[in-house]
């Protein structure tokens, strides 16, 4: 029976880390996939900040003024391209990695020390501590302040949740590793008494 109980644990634990493995992929391709809307939606405003400033060339008309459109089109692109990072470092968090802020490469998420160009990584706050901080010391409009407040609460529980996976793993480890050592006293007794007959069991 135990082996069949074992043998059951062991296909449980293989579909868990299976479904595991599943799950983060089907969330990489979506972010990946909304990656690739926002490039190409940054890409169709750089064609449109191309053609204002052509037109305005061709024109040669010095009392059209572009300027105003151009500032909101790169504000645009910034808003964009920051969205793009925070899906990028979510890809990241998905494969347990990190980019090295020197030379972009990506990394493991607990190198000291980045494995491309040798530059020494510095312990970032998770992107939900991040976020969380900049939406607790931001000014909100009182029609949003329901809507912060929702997000704020979710980004609690995420955190809450990644810190007490954390410390089970953290409980996990110690455990291992007090039952090792417990096996090997064990074994070293075991072995004492097998090599010295004159030690009474």
């Amino acid at each position: 029976m135990d082996f069949f109980d074992k043998l059951g644990k062991k296909a449980t634990e293989a579909y868990k880390v299976t479904a595991d493995k599943t799950g983060k992929i089907a969330k990489e391709t979506k972010l990946k996939f909304k990656i690739g809307e926002l490039r190409t939606q940054i890409s169709d405003m750089y064609e449109e900040i191309g053609k204002k400033v052509y037109e305005k060339h061709v024109r040669e008309e010095n009392d059209i003024c572009i300027k105003k459109d151009l500032e909101e089109q790169c504000t645009k692109i910034d808003v964009l391209s920051d969205e793009i990072d925070g899906l990028l470092k979510q890809c990241l968090e998905l494969k347990n990695k990190k980019q090295c802020p020197k030379c972009y490469k990506e990394i493991e998420k607990d190198d000291k020390f980045c494995s491309n160009c040798g530059e020494k990584q510095t312990n970032d706050k998770p992107q939900e501590e991040e976020v969380l901080e900049k939406l607790e010391n931001t000014e909100v409009s009182e029609e949003k302040q329901d809507e912060r407040q929702i997000v704020i609460e979710e980004l609690e529980q995420s955190i809450n949740e990644k810190e007490e996976k954390s410390n089970n793993k953290k409980d996990k480890k110690n455990k291992n590793k007090e039952k090792n050592n417990e096996e090997k006293s064990e074994l070293e007794k075991t072995v004492e008494v097998e090599s010295n007959p004159n030690i009474e069991e």
